[in-house]
């Protein structure tokens, strides 16, 4: 009886979604073929997404997004509040259709693959004020196989040229209450731990009060993006934004009765605004990633093939690469920042040290962080301003030295700038600083953003800040010079664009294990992270610790994985930059820093293997310049068997593979550091089974003979 019951609802719930799609199309076909339409529609290349505008009878526009028969995002209403200025909400015709197709392909300078099809259909609606004003906005959708992006233009217009939103009522109706992988709309850090849940049992407001952040700012039931999301049927959603460019950030409203999202702008308190503009101009792309497994997700380019392409004609300067530094012995409390505390780290003793480890170790950077004055004084400070110079090094660090060892040993300096989230001060001084790096020959920079923005009322994610960030990386490119921007804006494909963007953090990374009060970063982190945050582009989370205990320094936390697992991350958890994070003595005499020294950073291509969010991935990637493959595999609490095929490797082509396992006893926190490394010959036709242990992973490096 239970079994026809369920097969009677599954059918009146199939008619149900069949019969709505065909009045969708219905009307469509009745409203096109007047004078005046209400209706349009577009579809993906291959036909499987659909995409339907429309404008009900108060002329308020709206869209519905189809995948085959099924409705992914139901009707959805678009448009603006404004200041001063009424809204953009309705009373609208069409006054105009275009569409087009484009297919090309382009080439990443560097990336998780060599080359990118760009392929997509677009609709561009313009719609036009049926009152005296006449206000025009368009709205354009590009439609790929794997989902849509879509933003509105402002053109430039007689009654509408100084344009102040104080709302963007962006919808996202959902059809069913999805299992949902969410951190809260936090307006000033992205740092928070990701909670799985129906999106009807979201409860942002409950993420308020978190010790371990320096700043943050959680001021309604709201969620930050990428969210991802899995249907019942096991469709997966995620919805983010791309091309975030003199813009404020977007957080997505949460309405847990109805179970939509609505997207919800970062404010600032120094004004009554969200955005200002002025026409003609346009907004970020929002973005709406479907797949019917979770793989599909990584796979997807939709982010970066939303945003232009290359304004850098040349940046041969910048070359992918792994690195050491002077970081994480700061946060086990071995050594400081501050010189003043007695126990420098960024020595000129100590970066000569790192430098002969990297040059003996196939690493090609050092970071040293601490090298400049103000660590003294900016901990603890409301006043922030001034604080820090970037130009002049502590008397114990000779940055020329420093540098021309380096060059010595072909080894390449990172800079580092701590801003303190004290904007003006590092506004003032960015092109010394820039300059002094070119001088040095310095290419890449790690920027902070620690602590509340100054001027106060400012939020990390607002469009003020959105413009600082930028701008830091515009005025980069003049001086050869790459960004790796910490407490930063989201990413959203600029990457692309602008390719001196070359990492970020933007999420809770390696460094809470050495000091969150909570616990640190669980097992189930990185399986969650590999499918919401890394979906926005590169993340810069410094894996590699050996020590997992973290012992002497840090006796009450430790890191939440096995060895095995943090060699599989630099696999798994893409970055163009990779850090060998660990003290020098926790890497020397353990032959598992043999996969740091092999593994690439610079991918010709990538596969997905298998993966489900927050429970386990697998990914293989092809370096560019040897063509070995290398494998990373990671679990989450949970030890598990999976199988894979090395298909991917060439064929009729004998490969060398070191595998770097989980012992039969390893377990994230009985014995993290147990791990075997087998080696043997494979070829395209091998079949491996991984074991990984809870909290575990595998490491696998492919080199041809």
């Amino acid at each position: 009886m239970e079994n026809s019951t369920f097969k009677t609802k599954s059918i009146a719930i199939i008619m149900k979604t069949i019969f709505k799609t065909l009045l969708i199309l219905g009307i469509f076909c009745l409203c096109s073929c007047t004078k005046n339409r209400k209706n349009v529609a577009i579809s993906s290349p291959n036909d499987t997404l659909l995409v339907n505008f429309l404008l009900t009878d108060e002329g308020k526009p709206s869209y519905i997004i189809l995948k085959g028969v099924s409705v992914v995002i139901d009707s959805s209403s678009l448009g603006f509040e404004l200041k001063n200025a009424p809204s953009l909400l309705d009373n609208f015709k069409i006054v105009n259709v275009d569409t087009k197709s484009v297919d090309e392909t382009w080439n990443m300078p560097w990336g998780e693959q060599e080359t990118v099809r760009n392929q997509y259909n677009e609709l561009k609606v313009e719609l036009q004020e049926k009152d005296s004003l006449e206000r025009k906005l368009n709205i354009v959708f590009k439609v790929y196989n794997d989902g849509i992006g879509f933003r509105y233009e402002f053109p430039e217009q007689e009654h509408l040229k100084e344009v102040f939103i104080t709302d963007e009522h962006t919808q996202f109706q959902l059809t069913d209450d999805h299992t949902t992988w969410w951190i809260p709309g936090d307006w000033d850090i992205y740092e928070h731990l990701y909670t799985t849940s129906k999106v009807s049992e979201i409860d942002a407001l409950s993420k308020a009060n978190h010790g371990s952040l320096a700043q943050t700012y959680i001021p309604e039931n709201a969620v930050n993006t990428p969210v991802t999301m899995r249907a019942e049927g096991g469709l997966h959603i995620s919805i983010h934004e791309a091309a975030l460019l003199d813009y404020s950030g977007m957080t997505l409203k949460v309405d847990t009765e109805n179970i939509s999202f609505q997207s919800e702008l970062v404010g600032s308190e120094r004004n009554d605004y969200k955005v200002k503009r002025t026409t003609p101009f346009t907004t970020p792309w929002r973005t709406i990633q479907i797949a019917e497994k979770a793989t599909e997700l990584i796979d997807s380019k939709l982010i970066v093939n939303l945003n232009e392409p290359s304004k850098i004609d040349d940046i041969s300067w910048f070359t992918p690469m792994k690195y050491t530094g002077i970081w994480w012995e700061m946060h086990l409390g071995k050594s400081s920042w501050d010189k003043a505390a007695g126990k420098h780290g960024a020595t000129t003793e100590n970066a000569k040290a790192f430098i002969d480890f990297s040059a003996k170790n196939n690493i090609k950077g050092v970071l040293v962080e601490g090298w400049n004055t103000g660590w003294e004084h900016w901990i603890g400070f409301e006043d922030r301003e001034g604080v820090f110079d970037f130009i002049t090094p502590y008397d114990d660090y000779d940055l020329q030295e420093v540098v021309r060892y380096a060059k010595e040993k072909g080894v390449e300096i990172i800079m580092h700038h701590e801003t303190s989230a004290a904007i003006g001060t590092y506004d003032r001084q960015m092109d010394k600083a820039y300059k002094l790096m070119q001088d040095l020959g310095i290419h890449s920079v790690k920027s902070g953003y620690v602590g509340k923005i100054i001027p106060k009322g400012e939020y990390h994610h607002g469009q003020w800040m959105v413009n600082h960030y930028n701008n830091a990386v515009f005025k980069a490119i003049e001086y050869e010079v790459a960004v790796n921007a910490h407490e930063p804006i989201k990413a959203t494909g600029l990457r692309r664009t602008y390719p001196n963007i070359i990492s970020r953090e933007g999420l809770r990374g390696q460094e809470f294990n050495a000091w969150a009060a909570d616990g640190g970063n669980p097992p189930e982190h990185l399986p969650i992270v590999a499918f919401t945050r890394m979906l926005a582009g590169p993340i810069d989370y410094t894996p590699g610790i050996f020590n997992i205990k973290l012992s002497p320094y840090k006796e009450n936390n430790q890191v939440n994985t096995t060895i095995a697992q943090q060699l599989a991350l630099y696999v798994v958890i893409y970055s163009p930059i990779q850090m060998a994070a660990d003290l020098i003595e926790n890497y020397e005499g353990n032959p598992a820093l043999q996969f740091i020294k092999d593994v690439g950073v610079d991918w010709k291509q990538t596969k997905v293997l298998n993966g489900e969010v927050g429970d386990f991935v697998t990914i293989a990637r092809e370096e560019r310049q040897t063509g070995n493959w290398f494998l990373g595999s990671i679990t989450d609490e949970n030890a598990r068997n999976l199988e894979v095929s090395l298909d991917f490797l060439l064929p009729n082509t004998t490969y060398t593979a070191t595998i770097y396992k989980d012992a039969k006893d390893a377990h994230w926190d009985d014995n993290p550091t147990a791990i075997d490394i087998e080696t043997m010959d494979v070829t395209s036709e091998t079949k491996l089974t991984l074991q990984l242990a809870a909290g575990g992973g595998t490491a696998i490096s492919f080199l041809k003979k």
